[in-house]
């Protein structure tokens, strides 16, 4: 389990990510590539981390469920995820 500051500054990350958004586009659009650097750095999309929203580790997350595979695997055999089971034949 990552320390909640570490989550906390992803989260941080998300939030201005949303803000700089449009800012973002329309200085990518014009081409002003010195405007885009006055940005804050943790603005940029690619700063920001999947993370697994159960425990906040940040390797091996599926996307589409959004939880790490140690927490898919546990939720999957517990029943927890809808349309999940484990392969049999």
């Amino acid at each position: 389990m990552s320390t909640t500051a570490i989550v906390a500054r992803n989260l941080k990350r998300q939030k201005l990510v949303a803000k700089f958004a449009e800012q973002r586009k329309a200085l990518k659009e014009a081409g002003d590539y010195v405007g885009l650097q006055k940005l804050p750095r943790n603005s940029s999309p690619s700063r920001v981390r999947n993370r697994c929203f159960a425990t906040g580790r940040g390797r091996g997350v599926y996307r589409k469920f959004g939880l790490c595979r140690n927490m898919f695997r546990q939720m999957a055999l517990d029943g927890k995820i809808p349309g999940i089971r484990k392969a049999s034949w």
